[in-house]
C-alpha cells in the first residue's frame, strides 16, 4: 500500500484559492492512480479529479472542472490539487486516495487513502 499525508487545508473566503498536497510514501507512487475526494457533512464521499495509472490523463468532476487543477510531482511523490474560484458548496474534507482501479472516479478503485484535511469556504 501507499501511505498519504494530506495539507493544505483552511478556511478562505468565497473566491479564494488553496492548494492541496498530499505527500505518498510506500510503493511506487508513478505505478497508482491518484485521486482526490471530498465529503462534506451528511453527504456520500464524492469524486473530485484524478489521473490514471499511466499518469497522462486528468479526469474533474463538472461540479470542479474549469477552477481545480490537478498535478503530480512523481520525483516529489507529491500530488497537488489547485482549487481557484472556491465556492461555500466547496466545503467538505478533502482526501487523496492512490489505487489500482479502473473506474477512477469510484472510491472503489482506490485503496489507500489519507486522513483528510478541512476546507472551508466562507460566503
Amino acid at each position: 500500500q501507499v501511505q498519504l499525508v494530506e495539507s493544505g487545508g483552511g478556511l478562505v473566503q468565497t473566491g479564494g484559492s488553496l492548494r492541496l498536497s498530499c505527500a505518498a510514501s510506500g510503493r511506487t507512487f508513478s505505478s497508482h492512480a491518484m485521486g482526490w475526494f471530498r465529503q462534506a457533512p451528511g453527504k456520500e464521499r464524492e469524486f473530485v479529479a484524478a489521473f490514471r495509472r499511466s499518469g497522462g490523463n486528468t479526469y474533474y468532476a463538472g461540479s470542479v472542472k474549469g477552477r481545480f487543477t490537478i498535478s503530480r510531482d512523481n520525483a516529489k511523490n507529491t500530488v497537488y490539487l489547485q482549487m481557484n474560484s472556491l465556492k461555500p458548496e466547496d466545503t467538505a474534507v478533502y482526501y487523496c486516495a492512490a489505487g489500482s482501479g479502473v473506474i477512477i472516479d469510484a472510491p472503489s478503485a482506490y485503496d489507500s487513502w489519507g486522513q483528510g484535511t478541512q476546507v472551508t469556504v466562507s460566503s
